[in-house]
């Protein structure tokens, strides 16, 4: 009888070699790793890299991407469980993070993975379509809370700008000074946001 080999499929490669690029920047930097030490962390040829992707550069823009995708499916999904804003944020701050994002797991190398497309002008609109896909979904948050709201947010996609600056602010601090930043400093921040805007329910 003969025996059924099963080859993984594309997005399990592309989902090791995210795993495996993440440990291998972390360990050796984001300028420093080469793809043949990512490849072999991943248990892959260097062909199968190229057979994914054309370049480092293209790792790093899909591993983002897929982290922004990531993120945006998880709030939704809570959205769709919690109707009261108040207990969405609640549900916010017990959420795991998912182990298969490993950007959401290792903010600093989030951080640093970012500063290294913006430093090149012509990558820099690969990340300002995430930060437009981030700030979307945040301005139909505003927009759904505000309806029972005592306040009306005269700019939804404003507003969702300042969350979000708010929390890559904290981000950064936390990874600064953690003694004086708790992890929850954000949401505690965004919960204080609400009661100024009025915001009662999504």
């Amino acid at each position: 009888m003969s025996r059924v080999r099963t080859r993984p499929t594309r997005d399990d490669t592309r989902d090791k070699l995210f795993e495996a690029a993440a440990h291998v920047f972390e360990d050796q930097g984001i300028g420093g790793a080469s793809i043949d030490a990512i490849a072999t962390a991943a248990g892959f040829t260097r062909g199968a890299f190229y057979s994914n992707f054309n370049s480092k550069d293209e790792l790093i823009i899909a591993m983002l991407e897929d982290h922004v995708e990531q993120s945006i499916r998880r709030n939704l999904d809570l959205l769709a469980q919690h109707t009261d804003l108040d207990d969405f944020i609640a549900a916010l701050r017990s959420m795991e993070r998912n182990r298969r994002d490993p950007l959401g797991r290792s903010p600093l190398l989030h951080m640093e993975m970012i500063l290294y497309v913006a430093r090149a002008e012509k990558r820099r609109p690969e990340l300002a379509k995430r930060l437009r896909a981030r700030r979307k979904l945040v301005a139909d948050i505003v927009q759904g809370a505000q309806v029972r709201g005592t306040n009306k947010v005269q700019d939804p996609s404003w507003a969702a700008a300042v969350v979000l600056a708010l929390e890559d602010g904290f981000r950064l601090h936390r990874l600064i000074d953690p003694e004086t930043t708790p992890a929850d400093s954000f949401l505690r921040a965004i919960s204080d946001l609400r009661r100024a805007m009025g915001l009662s329910s999504v």
